[in-house]
């Protein structure tokens, strides 16, 4: 089946359509309330910060754009698989699949770099309390956001040209539940250089880099959060902090344990598991962890349920 990528076909064969109807059925009602609730409760978020004035900051300005990038995760993945598992037909064109591969990447570099952005912020906002303002001032935000729309497109744009140059010689079924640039790479036999090259480009960019630099920024809060001789001071500085960092901690460490894995027969259903957790699971849990752990926006969602 060498030749042309354009007139291929691709199957999608998640781990869980080979078992019996009961939990067949089961998957479709789980992965249609995982994508109602996650839509749900991230423009609840949006709207929430939209509406209420005292949220208008640059703290707050990035959260939103979180919760839309996690919008953006779920739809790109969700109503295709949910469209499969009512359907049947696992079959997905060439340009389907890679279309998919386009805003994945899109929505995962925003996502690396967001994360980065709001470990910035806590930094400026702890370190740099007096010129928190002036360093973050309005058209800096609107310029920061800019550029990371921009770099993702960029990036996942040069990632999207370079998966299509992949040649597929017999195999063309995908052994997870969306079209997944590791699981191409695992069923082609050849055309591979470019995309390792830009794939090894694309995580020191924006994945090691920011990693890095959040450890470094976190470093540097701690430090200064030891230094305030209040103990109540020390502990709003710190519960400002622990949102995003266990966001952070949870979505590097989900994502990086799924490239981490070897490509082995073995670790496909783990391998599964955890792109499932990192791909529909965080995307939930990210807005639920500002917003149980943030007074502001539980104060700001009484009064808009209120």
């Amino acid at each position: 089946m060498e030749g042309n990528t354009s007139m291929l076909e691709f199957h999608i064969l998640p781990f869980f359509m080979k078992v019996e109807n009961k939990l067949y059925i089961f998957n479709i009602v789980f992965f249609f309330v995982i994508y109602f609730i996650g839509i749900l409760i991230n423009l609840t978020i949006i709207a929430v910060i939209c509406l209420d004035l005292h949220l208008h900051t640059p703290m707050y300005l990035f959260l939103c754009n979180l919760s839309i990038i996690d919008i953006c995760y779920t739809t790109i993945i969700i109503p295709k698989l949910l469209y499969i598992l009512i359907s049947g037909n696992n079959t997905i064109s060439s340009t389907q699949c890679f279309t998919q591969i386009y805003f994945f990447f899109l929505a995962a570099t925003n996502e690396d770099v967001i994360i980065f952005v709001m470990a910035y912020d806590r930094y400026v906002a702890i370190c740099h309390p007096l010129n928190y303002h002036r360093i973050l001032n309005k058209k800096i935000c609107i310029l920061i956001i800019m550029v990371i729309w921009i770099s993702g497109a960029v990036n996942s744009s040069l990632m999207t040209s370079s998966s299509l140059k992949m040649v597929f010689c017999s195999s063309v079924t995908i052994h997870q539940f969306f079209c997944d640039d590791k699981a191409l790479i695992n069923i082609s036999c050849g055309g591979n250089e470019m995309f390792y090259i830009v794939l090894y480009a694309d995580c020191l960019v924006f994945a090691l880099w920011p990693v890095m630099c959040n450890l470094i920024s976190y470093v540097k809060i701690i430090g200064v959060i030891l230094r305030i001789k209040s103990k109540d001071g020390r502990s709003k500085a710190f519960s400002t902090c622990s949102s995003h960092l266990t966001v952070m901690v949870i979505y590097y460490g989900s994502a990086s344990s799924v490239y981490l894995i070897p490509p082995s027969d073995r670790y496909k259903l783990l391998e599964q598991i955890l792109t499932l957790f990192y791909t529909t699971v965080v995307p939930i849990l990210n807005p639920l962890i500002y917003s149980v752990r943030n007074k502001k926006v539980k104060s700001s969602l009484c009064k808009l349920v209120g």
